[in-house]
């Protein structure tokens, strides 16, 4: 190993998160009920859903009990149409904070992008026709504060 070589990797994000689902069509019914996604691509087993630069794998066989802390969150532009597609299913949220779980017992945190710290590169927003996205104040600070603040105003 050369002087200058890394000891360890850095940790740089989340490519992609796998739910297990019982049944793939139901999944996508659900899931499609909830958030406007493409569909990235699907085999017999696994069905991909876009986020932009990064996905969600839906993949056929659950094999554990409902999660109980253990979520993930998703960024969503605007958590009020998540809440009127939950109330519409009769999809119980698990707090204020807009948690739920799916049919197969996936835990789901909704989180609005404004607000937090996550953000996505402008060519991305763009690719994702949300180039208008803005963040709080308080977001803004947290990203200054690592010397990551956006370049556009927000």
């Amino acid at each position: 190993m050369s002087e200058n070589a890394p000891s360890k990797a850095r940790a740089m994000g989340i490519n992609h998160v796998v739910l297990e689902v019982g049944d793939l069509d139901q999944a996508l019914e659900f899931y499609g009920a909830i958030f406007d996604f493409t569909l990235r691509g699907r085999s017999d087993h696994n069905a991909f859903i876009d986020l932009g630069d990064q996905f969600i794998q839906l993949s056929l066989g659950k094999t554990q009990e409902a999660d109980g802390k253990r979520h993930f969150g998703f960024v969503v532009d605007d958590r009020t149409p998540v809440r009127a597609a939950l109330e519409r299913l009769g999809v119980k949220t698990l707090d204020q904070r807009l948690n739920f779980r799916d049919p197969w017992g996936n835990r789901i945190e909704v989180v609005p992008y404004d607000d937090v710290q996550f953000s996505k590169a402008p060519n991305v927003l763009n690719g994702m026709g949300l180039d208008g996205l803005k963040k709080t104040p308080d977001a803004v600070a947290e990203l200054t504060k690592k010397g990551m603040a956006p370049t556009s105003p927000s």
